[in-house]
């Protein structure tokens, strides 16, 4: 049997790693998840660990309605990857040249841009919609209009945690880039703002769990929500798709001599809502540290700070509602990882890799992660490898 089923209060927990091996307070979560009553289906990834509300590595399938909280406060939050015609050969011995340059094009941390970046300008248009896109500011919640400005100014940057933008080498010695990030702080305050309004609402008030909160299909909250939660996950695709641009120019400038090319872009969620349809049931579907793995759909899986990353192809199995895991997943919080590792760990750990390695960094060693070819392992059924990448370039916030 390719997952284990754990009984839950209304579905049962499908599982893709030992259950045994799951933290007590994640398991807790999954089997409050699995009492509310609009769930049809709980898919369990092998990077799962507690979250906030629901578990990260987590897919809710529930008919009629949304929890706000198991999507997170990073709506839209995901990857980007592209292969480049570059190889080995073309880099440098000093990669600390080329970090410099990633992270002078692209704000880290807190940062954002002098000025909002025009994407007429990227020679990698961010792609058709954008001035859709930003005339519908104006209909997301109100409480958030004041942040119109930071929001135009912080598209198409990192931010920090576990955000990243890395240069990498396949199994060929071709070079990829890659990097991850999401809608920035404007999802995060439209996420908290639709948190607050779910939890005061009538219908939520007995629930297991008040981060578990939802709205259901029909009425007014649902409507607000489902606008801005989709309005967000733009964001975060356009976020992502801006510094691709400003990363590829980049690219083009230090490595003028070569000329490089690049393949298409592979770009998924993994924090995020989609509309799906399975056993004849139209679904809301909720990825919190999930990516969509349906048959033939490229994904990416990352790895931590050292440790390396999968370019994957989704099989389309339908028992996780064609799903993956987003990544390696913490093995241990970010308190606990700068209580027990050091900036010499973190160094030793980082080794060959041009990236911080300083105590601002630490919660981010790889030692704080699970191992990434197990978690990759475990879901054999999910998605089959297509390549994989070591880093020799990290950015961190």
């Amino acid at each position: 049997m390719p997952f284990t089923e754990v009984p839950g209060a209304r579905v049962p927990i499908r599982m893709w790693t030992d259950p045994a091996g799951v933290e007590e307070s994640a398991m807790r979560q999954l089997h409050n998840v699995s009492t509310l009553p609009w769930i049809k289906g709980l898919a369990v990834m092998p990077d799962v660990h507690y979250g906030k509300g629901a578990t990260v590595g987590s897919v809710i399938a529930m008919r009629d309605a949304v929890c706000p909280a198991a999507v997170g406060v990073d709506i839209g939050c995901g990857m980007s990857a592209v292969r480049t015609s570059l190889t080995a050969n073309d880099l440098p011995g000093d990669l600390s040249r080329l970090r410099s340059r990633i992270e002078q094009a692209v704000p880290v941390g807190f940062g954002l841009h002098d000025e909002p970046v025009d994407p007429d300008r990227l020679r990698d248009s961010p792609g058709p919609g954008w001035n859709d896109f930003w005339s519908r500011f104006d209909g997301v919640a109100e409480a958030v209009h004041f942040r119109r400005e930071r929001a135009a100014r912080q598209l198409g940057t990192l931010g920090g945690g576990n955000h990243f933008i890395e240069v990498c080498l396949d199994q060929d010695g071709a070079v990829w880039l890659m990097l991850h990030s999401g809608s920035r702080n404007i999802g995060k305050e439209l996420a908290d703002h639709h948190i607050g309004v779910a939890r005061g609402l009538p219908h939520n008030q007995g629930l297991v769990d008040r981060d578990l909160a939802v709205f259901t299909t029909g009425t007014p909250e649902m409507a607000a929500y489902r606008n801005d939660l989709f309005w967000a996950q733009e964001y975060a695709r356009y976020n992502r798709a801006v510094m691709t641009g400003l990363l590829k120019d980049v690219v083009r400038k230090e490595f003028r001599k070569a000329r490089p090319a690049f393949e298409p872009v592979i770009s998924c969620h993994h924090n995020y809502v989609a509309e799906e349809r399975y056993d004849g049931m139209d679904l809301l579907v909720t990825r919190k540290g999930a990516i969509r793995a349906g048959g033939g759909e490229y994904g990416i899986i990352p790895g931590s700070m050292g440790t390396g990353s999968y370019i994957v192809r989704g099989l389309g199995n339908p028992a996780s509602f064609n799903s993956a895991s987003h990544g390696a997943g913490r093995r241990m919080s970010r308190n606990a990882a700068k209580k027990r590792f050091t900036a010499r760990d973190l160094a030793d750990q980082t080794r060959g890799v041009e990236c911080r390695k300083d105590s601002g960094v630490v919660d981010e060693i790889p030692g704080a992660y699970k191992p990434i070819e197990q978690v990759v392992e475990a879901q054999r059924d999910l998605v089959e490898v297509v390549a994989k990448l070591r880093q020799v370039v990290c950015v961190k916030g």
